[in-house]
């Protein structure tokens, strides 16, 4: 499966939705975008991760990569709604300890 994005604007933050697998292949676009979204929109960012099935570790490269970058700008990621595989992967490896994760992206754009 390939990996769509969508960028929206909602409040003063920045959603990019995710949506298919994140791998090695497809990460270098979620990059792209995200440091295109911190550029362009401001540094508070979250990630829809609604519709993002699959995740390895480039994927979790990625989203080190964001918050450092939206952290370094003076703002913030958050990730909202991963569903149960892309949540263990987070817990696992404990990520979800330095990026907040929530249920929806209203709460997490709140919260940013």
């Amino acid at each position: 499966m390939k990996l769509r994005l969508a960028r929206h604007a909602l409040g003063d933050a920045v959603v990019v939705a995710v949506e298919g697998e994140l791998d090695l292949f497809t990460a270098p676009f979620l990059r792209d975008e995200v440091r295109d979204a911190i550029k362009q929109d401001g540094a508070r960012l979250v990630l829809d991760l609604q519709q993002l099935s699959f995740m390895d570790s480039s994927g979790l490269s990625v989203l080190i990569e964001a918050w450092r970058l939206a952290t370094g700008e003076g703002g913030g990621v958050s990730l909202a709604a991963p569903q149960a595989p892309v949540a263990r992967i987070l817990r696992t490896t404990g990520l979800d300890r330095r990026i907040k994760v929530y249920s929806d992206v209203d709460t997490a754009v709140g919260e940013i």
